[in-house]
């Protein structure tokens, strides 16, 4: 039987996979279910700040209930000779795990808390000591081999790295939408892989070899995803001077390159030699020498880099090594690269304007942000949780009033299909509009924006060659299906079956052609 009944060893294995489980993810809801069974309280299906804040999740505090008694009478079981299977074992783990990280969870949070407000997260951490009473106490039990030596420093650390992530991730991508619900998931995955056991056991040290690329529209928060990436990785904990090594805080460097002339790139990224060009007075280290270990560069708008500075940054992921302008002397970058565009770079790769050889050593790992219309396709009813979000920021005590105000007018004045072509960034400018002028004029008026028009703009992208095969076959498909509003009649007129219609509707096009005054 070993050391679990078989109700006790059915819950373990639900807990076991909450522990490695992406937390973003609808399964992870599903594994609260089957654990608690009955005791199940019905709870929105993905995490969302806008779903509900994080400690209204009384399934969580369930679980722990569970889960401290079990873990209990287990450790005395062994401690008192039963034998144990090796599956057992590693069951006993993941559960003790759980239990550990959810005692120190809030710990670990004023940590962040304290950080994020200027008070370095290297100071001495205080309930460390405890947790390794409590990690010695449950994981190395005498004559009890684990089947896995997990190192409590280590552990300790990868705690801290999740409670980050969770935390950047869950206030930073706000949304109740399935779009924002996988971005979240894909967040979370380009920080720990989709294997957070190998992740803990050897890719915890490598994740800077892979550098990440965030695509998507201009307002959709890719530097947001960056900051998140960027603010949780894994930071080692030194159990000698009990603290972490370095300050997750200040370990993110964002350079929008679309702002600089190529010299000046080249200056703030590699630093540069003093007397290498007119106004280099002094030497000057730039920020690929800057990064630590545990630091992240990340380069916005990496679409609009000169060809030549392609090159360079090439070499630096390839190699991991620059030189600073106008030295020959190699130096080392031992950080992490993320970068982000709202290009096609598919296209400017056909065109020629991007390298190829670049945007394979770039695209390791992609993540797409989605635009705002695509999230309220999926869920109408988050553009009043998202207004509600912005005007907290702009005022708190009056939020909601204000929130309902926004949307009323919103769908006055702009409809529920009108495509948001800013994105997030526009909303938060609508909302600020409407609090101080009762109103918001659109910088992308639809109007006008009729087939024809659409049309014609269709024409001049083929004329001047613009296009991949792809988009060509997405726009005319959207055109043909906007004017004859049905994907049968839109299929006939093409000669292809209809579900290759469907499948290459472009939505926010449609969205627009639908707005225009007929």
């Amino acid at each position: 039987m070993g050391i679990f009944t078989t109700e006790q060893r059915r819950f373990a294995k639900c807990v076991g996979e909450m522990v490695y489980c992406n937390p973003f993810v609808p399964e992870r809801i599903d594994y609260e279910r089957q654990a608690l069974g009955n005791d199940f309280a019905e709870t929105p299906r993905v995490w969302s700040l806008l779903a509900g804040a994080e400690s209204e999740r009384a399934n969580l505090a369930k679980l722990v209930e569970r889960i401290e008694p079990l873990a209990e009478k287990l450790r005395d079981r062994l401690a008192g000779g039963a034998k144990a299977s090796r599956d057992d074992l590693v069951l006993y783990g993941d559960l003790v795990l759980y239990m550990l990280y959810q005692r120190d969870r809030m710990a670990l949070q004023q940590t962040i808390a304290e950080a994020l407000e200027g008070r370095r997260s290297t100071g001495q951490i205080r309930y460390w000591k405890q947790f390794k009473r409590d990690f010695d106490r449950y994981l190395r039990i005498p004559r009890v081999t684990m089947p896995v030596e997990h190192d409590p420093a280590h552990i300790f650390a990868v705690f801290f790295q999740i409670r980050r992530a969770f935390y950047q991730i869950f206030t930073a991508i706000i949304g109740g939408s399935m779009p924002t619900a996988r971005l979240r998931a894909s967040v979370w995955q380009s920080i720990f892989t989709h294997d957070m056991r190998r992740y803990i056991r050897v890719l915890y040290k490598r994740m800077a070899d892979y550098t990440t690329l965030v695509t998507g529209p201009s307002g959709t928060g890719k530097e947001l995803v960056a900051r998140a990436i960027g603010q949780a990785r894994y930071i080692p904990f030194d159990a000698e001077a009990q603290k972490f090594t370095e300050d997750f805080a200040s370990s993110f460097h964002a350079v929008n390159l679309s702002a600089l002339s190529p010299t000046l790139i080249e200056s703030e990224l590699f630093g540069h030699k003093r007397g290498a060009f007119t106004g280099a007075v002094a030497d000057r280290a730039g920020w690929l020498e800057l990064c630590g270990p545990m630091d992240t560069v990340f380069l916005d708008e990496i679409g609009e880099v000169d060809p030549a500075i392609q090159v360079k940054l090439l070499r630096v992921l390839q190699t991991r090594v620059f030189q600073r302008i106008g030295e020959t002397k190699d130096r080392q970058f031992r950080g992490k690269i993320i970068a982000a565009t709202n290009r096609d770079l598919a296209r400017d790769l056909a065109q020629g304007g991007f390298r190829t050889d670049f945007y394979y050593r770039l695209c390791s790992d992609i993540i797409t942000t989605p635009s705002l219309h695509e999230q309220l396709v999926d869920d109408p009813a988050d553009l009043y949780n998202l207004v509600l979000f912005i005007a907290k920021i702009c005022v708190e005590d009056e939020a909601q009033s204000l929130a309902e105000e926004v949307t009323g007018w919103i769908e006055e004045n702009l409809g529920r299909d009108y495509p948001w072509p800013g994105n997030f960034r526009e909303l938060e400018q609508c909302v600020r509009n409407i609090l101080i002028r009762k109103s918001y004029q659109p910088a992308h008026s639809t109007a006008g924006a009729d087939v024809g028009d659409s049309a014609d703009d269709l024409a001049a992208s083929v004329r001047e060659g613009r296009l991949t095969a792809d988009e060509l076959l997405q726009h005319y498909c959207t055109l043909v299906y906007a004017k004859l509003g049905s994907y049968e009649q839109a299929a006939r007129r093409l000669q292809i079956d209809r579900r290759t219609v469907r499948s290459k509707i472009n939505e926010e096009l449609l969205a627009q052609l639908k707005a225009a005054p007929r």
